[in-house]
C-alpha cells in the first residue's frame, strides 16, 4: 500500500524545483513576472499534475519526463484561480492561504498574470518530449486546450458566473462541475496516459476515471464550503452560499452529496477494473479525494 500522504509530498517537491527555474526575466516585465510566480509558487495541493505523474508512473513512466507536461498543467489551474478571484469573478481576497493575486498586485498585473500563465503553460508543452511521438505529444497540446477552454472549464466558469445569486437546476449544476472542475482534472489523467503506449480502450477507462474523479472532487468541495473553516481550506469558508451559488449541498444537502461522491468514485473504480488496470496509485487518490478537509 502507497503512502499517498508521502507520495503527494514527493510530487510536489519535483514539481515546486521545476517551476523555480521556469519564469524568469531580466527586462522591464520583471512585475508580470513576480505577480506569475506568486500565485504559480504558493503552497497549494498540485493536485492535478500529481495526478499525471500517477498516472503516468502507473504505467513504468519515469517522473522526470512528465514533469514540463505537469507543470503546464499546474500553469493552467493557477491561471484559472488568479482570474476566478477577480473582483469581475468570484471577488474573493484569499487563496492558498495568502492574499489574492490583484489584492497584491492590483487587478490589470493579476489579468495579465493569468494570460501570461495560460500562454507560457501551451509553450511549455508544445517543446520537444523525449520517447514520445509527434502525434501523442500533439493530442496532449489538444486535450489541454479542449478541457481548458470553452467546451470545458471556461465554459463551466461562463455557466456558473450566470447563476450564481439567481434561478437554477440540479442540471445546471451538474453541468458547471463537471466543465468548471472536473475537466481540467480528467485532463491531467488522460495526459497522463499517452505518454506510456496504451492501447484506446485502457485511454478511454483512464479518461472515465478521471471524469469521475473530478466530479467527485467538486462535491467533496462544496460540502467542505459548507462545513470547513477558512483556516483549513486556505480560502474564504462560506461564500458559495452567501453569494448563491449552484452547489450540490444546495439541492440535494450534504449527505447525499457525500452519498453521490463516492458512487461517483466507484464508477471511476470499475471503469478501470473492467479493462484491467490495477494502480494503487490512481486508487490511493481516489480515497484522498473522498476524505480530504481542504
Amino acid at each position: 500500500m502507497i503512502d499517498m500522504g508521502s507520495y503527494l509530498e514527493f510530487c510536489k517537491t519535483e514539481l515546486q524545483a521545476y517551476l523555480q527555474g521556469l519564469l524568469h526575466t531580466d527586462g522591464l516585465a520583471t512585475r508580470l513576472y513576480e505577480a506569475m510566480n506568486y500565485s504559480l509558487m504558493a503552497d497549494g495541493k498540485r493536485l492535478r499534475p500529481a495526478l499525471l505523474m500517477a498516472t503516468a508512473q502507473t504505467f513504468g513512466v519515469e517522473l522526470q519526463r512528465v514533469l514540463p507536461a505537469a507543470a503546464a498543467l499546474e500553469m493552467i489551474h493557477c491561471y484559472s484561480l488568479i482570474h476566478d478571484d477577480l473582483p469581475c469573478m468570484d471577488d474573493d481576497s484569499l487563496r492558498r492561504g495568502q492574499p489574492t493575486n490583484h489584492v497584491v498586485f492590483g487587478e490589470a498585473i493579476a489579468l495579465l498574470a493569468g494570460d501570461g500563465l495560460l500562454t507560457e503553460a501551451f509553450a511549455l508543452l508544445a517543446r520537444p518530449i523525449p520517447e514520445v511521438p509527434a502525434e501523442r505529444q500533439l493530442r496532449m497540446i489538444q486535450i489541454l486546450a479542449s478541457r481548458a477552454g470553452a467546451d470545458g472549464m471556461v465554459g463551466g466558469q461562463a455557466v456558473d458566473v450566470e447563476r450564481t445569486g439567481g434561478q437554477g437546476t440540479l442540471t445546471d449544476v451538474q453541468f458547471i462541475h463537471l466543465h468548471k472542475t472536473a475537466r481540467l482534472i480528467q485532463a491531467a489523467v488522460e495526459i497522463g496516459s499517452l505518454f506510456p503506449d496504451l492501447d484506446e480502450k485502457a485511454q478511454e477507462a483512464l479518461s472515465t476515471y478521471g471524469e469521475a474523479l473530478g466530479l467527485a472532487f467538486q462535491m467533496v468541495d462544496d460540502v467542505l464550503d459548507v462545513v470547513g473553516s477558512t483556516s483549513e481550506l486556505g480560502k474564504t469558508a462560506g461564500k458559495d452560499e452567501a453569494e448563491g451559488k449552484l452547489t450540490y449541498p444546495r439541492f440535494i444537502g450534504i449527505e447525499e452529496t457525500r452519498r453521490l461522491a463516492e458512487e461517483t468514485i466507484a464508477r471511476g473504480q470499475e471503469a478501470l477494473h473492467r479493462c484491467g488496470i490495477h494502480s494503487p496509485y490512481l486508487a490511493e487518490l481516489q480515497s484522498l479525494v473522498l476524505v480530504r478537509s481542504h
